[in-house]
């Protein structure tokens, strides 16, 4: 093969690629030409695969698949399967020394696999790190944790030129850890005091200048860090509590959203400083504050097992204030733009938005629109270069709750809600809804359209969907 067809179809190899969560650098958009818009169980199904449950969503690369899973035998699996045929090639099961706690609608299986250079690296909160060829070979394990997250893991891995990237956000004793991609040893940890739970994965931005940067979304702000080093370069603060979707970047713009329950200024009632509370509910005069000394105000009893970040039965300093900035919190989605260095809140933020905010789903911007899905099936399309709003309107059919995030290629938007039904968008800022289709299961991963085909990972099975 002469050298320019060697070029084109190495091209078209990585084109077809799509090595992480929500694809490549964590944008939701494929490279497609053709993808199906009616689908389901029974239409347009070129395979369909049955899996034990997870929420990791699909990776693709080198013709295969990886998903991870919990069976019913609470067994931690990475699971390869042929990306032509949905065959499963190997099955290998992560140590588990350990069982913590998730919310419901979340899953020990929740973080994405990355695929970098023909090997596998996946994260288990019940365990840590690994890595496998993708013949299934083990490469070598990184035990991580215990972890202090109420409500589980998120955050799935990333690779950045070498490094494997892995954001353990927990209540207490934050960090950021980069790892040598071929031996597994840690190559840097910063320690992210300021940042409680969260379930962000970090994006990366390239500079014109200078090495990359992870953009790392945490507990009331979004932090720049030097990908080589680990060095903390410059945040925005003013943000709401933990984050669950990635950053989009954009060339030299940051899209970020924060949304949480309660994630508004509470402007009705001044909360008090620590040395306040102490005063007044500190009977044995210790310097922390217990659930029966608070029980006389119904508020703080109430919240107490969520302000005890710690779990150590005891409201200390950093609790309080952690509540306090809690309670001063905005749910916002920010545009940033890149340049300078440290705290660039009052120069940086070129727009935000506070309303129709999405809970988990990521943003998407897909050929110059930024969309947002909300629960309840509220889209809304913003014009990325002010914020201003181009089109609201509700999925009649996928009035729901979503958690995959959006995702586009071939001209289409494809939204997928908790109960499985997956709204196909015609892409524009006048977007037109062209199908719902009822998966008739429920789905908590984000689809990966490559190619001309979408691949579609419901609780019970992965489906391989492509256009007759």
């Amino acid at each position: 093969m002469n050298p320019i067809g060697l070029i084109s179809l190495v091209a078209l190899f990585m084109a077809a690629d799509w090595p992480q969560f929500r694809g490549p650098n964590a944008t939701g958009v494929g490279d497609c030409e053709r993808l199906p818009v009616e689908f389901g169980p029974n239409k347009n199904v070129r395979w369909k695969t049955p899996l034990p449950p997870g929420h990791s969503s699909p990776v693709i690369a080198g013709g295969r698949i990886v998903v991870t899973a919990s069976d019913t035998e609470k067994r931690l699996l990475t699971i390869c399967l042929d990306q032509e045929t949905g065959k499963i090639l190997w099955t290998r099961e992560a140590p588990r020394p350990r069982t913590e706690s998730f919310q419901p609608t979340n899953s020990p299986a929740s973080p994405s696999a990355a695929i970098d250079h023909g090997n596998v690296y996946v994260f288990f909160g019940d365990f840590g790190l690994l890595s496998y060829t993708l013949e299934g070979k083990e490469r070598w394990r990184l035990p991580l944790g215990p972890f202090n997250n109420a409500n589980g893991h998120g955050s799935s891995p990333v690779v950045v030129d070498g490094l494997l990237i892995l954001v353990c956000d927990q209540d207490s004793d934050s960090y950021l850890l980069a790892v040598h991609k071929e031996t597994g040893k840690i190559a840097w940890k910063v320690e992210r005091p300021e940042s409680t739970r969260g379930y962000s994965t970090p994006g990366v931005m390239r500079p014109a200048k200078g090495p990359a940067e992870l953009i790392v979304p945490g507990a009331y702000q979004m932090t720049a860090y030097n990908a080589v080093t680990g060095e903390k370069l410059w945040w925005v603060r003013g943000l709401s509590w933990q984050p669950k979707s990635a950053p989009v970047v954009d060339g030299e713009m940051v899209y970020a959203h924060w949304w949480e329950a309660g994630g508004e200024a509470d402007t009705s009632t001044e909360t008090p400083e620590f040395a306040e509370m102490l005063a007044k509910f500190d009977a044995n005069h210790d310097g922390t504050l217990s659930a029966e000394e608070i029980s006389g105000d119904p508020r703080l009893k109430r919240g107490f097992a969520e302000m005890d970040l710690n779990r150590d039965g005891q409201l200390d300093g950093r609790d309080w204030n952690f509540y306090r900035a809690k309670r001063a919190s905005r749910n916002r989605l920010i545009a940033v733009k890149h340049g300078g260095r440290g705290d660039l809140t009052n120069s940086n933020v070129v727009w935000s938005m506070q309303k129709f905010l999405p809970n988990a789903p990521s943003p998407l911007l897909y050929n110059g629109v930024l969309y947002l899905v909300k629960d309840g099936g509220i889209v809304t399309s913003v014009q990325p270069r002010d914020g201003a709003i181009l089109k609201q309107g509700r999925l009649a059919g996928a009035l729901d709750t979503y958690y995959s995030s959006p995702v586009a290629g071939a001209g289409y938007v494809y939204l997928t809600s908790q109960s499985g039904k997956i709204s196909v968008l015609k892409a524009g800022a006048q977007w037109e809804v062209l199908a719902i289709n009822d998966m008739e299961d429920e789905c908590f991963a984000t689809p990966a359209p490559v190619g001309s085909r979408l691949y579609v990972r419901t609780r019970s099975a992965l489906y391989c969907f492509e256009r007759s």
